[in-house]
């Protein structure tokens, strides 16, 4: 599915950076850093045999952030041509002036600086698909997908390839930069007739092209799952054990990446706000954020600040031991950064996540649910019924219903409901982690949450 490349250097965007730092400090900015993102993709879609687009793009997007005193600007652009680059800097060194003050603005403290960056394996750059190669995998996908008995038609195949690159400088002497490759295929499927059709996907997302997972077996899961989907009932309201399939569970340790965020704390809008060194979960429970997993699918050797970053436990045997923090969070809070800046090429660096992810218990997902007796095995969430400030959940699900330790019958349009925080604290995973996404999760079992059906 490749041809041969070799992998390009970063030298041409950590120049880029280092100039417009340069010129900044020469236009009158106190401090400054850059940051400059170069990205490439190609992706193709195929549905009912046909390929129907392929697109392709290629862009570097350049982010300017000066300071004067207290205040701080910032600009983006596309164009690198010194017709746009001069006024753009002396327009963000103009802005800074009048700017408000702000006084937890400024670069990372130096101290704080990554200057040994570790190899993550994240760049597969000897491999470079063509549209006709992915073109064959999503039609292989789409092909597995519809072979399945009771798939009736297709929401479409899809393979994507992409690679990208970021170089950060800032006048403090940080200059660093990294690169990361991105593999794609899914398919979407239709099983049933008229009214009682049912929709189901699957997918595989990978750093290098040897992990990517067969297209003739993610069509083949979309299509079992879209069949197990068909002629869904509906239960009556109720509490009950609900147990989160790995696609779903994830979301749950969102949200609590959300609620411990910097940002949320300092402006004081978490429903966590006051749990730090407290049980917020389990006993046992740990989870974890770690940047430097090997061919991880949001690694990366620093942060969004050039800050060092590191393997967080942010749950220890239940109990908070962290908020996620950049600089500007940080020091509003009396304390220092974490390491959890990102950041774009417009505005400014935020506190967030990356490899982020639940550990595994010690129950198998059939041991999990063995002892349900009534209880719904959610597959899919719809909507984002999630208030950060009081931790109130309401969510719209569907899935399986789960009779005397097995699942059942499908189930559709009922609504989960419960809060967070008790969520959390009667939460028990199971031992089936696989590392699949950005965040991740293994199957997740909720006790005495209420579900609203007929």
């Amino acid at each position: 599915m490749s041809k041969p490349q070799k992998a390009s250097s970063q030298t041409s965007v950590v120049d880029d950076a280092a100039m417009l730092v340069g010129r900044a400090l020469k236009a009158g900015a106190e401090a400054a850093e850059a940051v400059v993102l170069d990205g490439q993709s190609l992706g193709v879609s195929w549905r009912l045999g046909k390929l129907e687009d392929v697109e392709r793009s290629e862009g570097r997007d350049v982010g300017l952030r000066v300071f004067i005193g207290k205040r701080q600007a910032t600009v983006s652009t596309t164009d690198l041509s010194e017709r746009s680059l001069g006024p753009l800097i002396e327009r963000v060194v103009a802005m800074a002036r009048i700017a408000p003050e702000d006084p937890y603005a400024g670069l990372a403290d130096k101290a704080l600086l990554a200057s040994i960056l570790p190899e993550l394996d994240i760049d597969d750059a000897a491999h470079v698909p063509s549209a006709e190669d992915l073109a064959k995998a999503a039609a292989q996908a789409e092909e597995a997908a519809l072979a399945v008995e009771g798939v009736t038609n297709s929401g479409g195949a899809s393979a994507g390839w992409g690679r990208s690159g970021i170089a950060l400088v800032t006048s403090e002497g940080f200059s660093g930069s990294y690169s990361g490759t991105s593999f794609s295929v899914s398919a979407s499927v239709l099983a049933g007739e008229g009214t009682g059709m049912e929709r189901d996907y699957d997918y595989s997302s990978v750093r290098h092209l040897a992990d990517l997972g067969s297209p003739e077996e993610i069509g083949r899961s979309a299509g079992t799952r879209a069949v197990r989907r068909l002629h869904p009932r509906k239960v009556k309201s109720q509490s009950v054990p609900i147990v989160y399939d790995p696609r779903v569970s994830a979301g749950l340790v969102g949200h609590f990446a959300g609620a411990i965020s910097g940002a949320a704390i300092a402006r004081k809008t978490s429903f966590l706000q006051q749990s730090m060194g407290k049980r917020v979960f389990a006993e046992g429970i740990e989870i974890a954020d770690d940047p430097h997993r090997k061919r991880g699918l949001r690694s990366k050797p620093f942060d969004g600040e050039g800050v060092r970053n590191r393997m967080t436990r942010l749950i220890e045997d239940g109990v908070l031991t962290t908020w996620l923090l950049d600089t500007a969070s940080a020091r509003q809070l009396g304390l220092t950064t974490t390491g959890h800046a990102a950041r774009g090429a417009g505005g400014t660096p935020s506190p967030s996540v990356t490899n982020l992810y639940m550990a595994a218990g010690k129950l198998s997902p059939d041991e999990l649910i063995a002892d349900i007796k009534d209880g719904f095995y959610v597959t899919e969430m719809i909507g984002m019924g999630v208030n950060g400030v009081t931790g109130d959940y309401s969510r719209g699900a569907s899935g399986f219903w789960i009779e005397n330790g097995k699942l059942s019958f499908p189930v559709s349009e009922i609504t989960v409901a419960g809060n967070l925080k008790e969520m959390f604290l009667n939460l028990t995973p199971a031992d089936n982690l696989v590392f699949r996404d950005g965040t991740n999760a293994p199957t997740i079992r909720v006790e005495g949450m209420t579900i609203a059906g007929t």
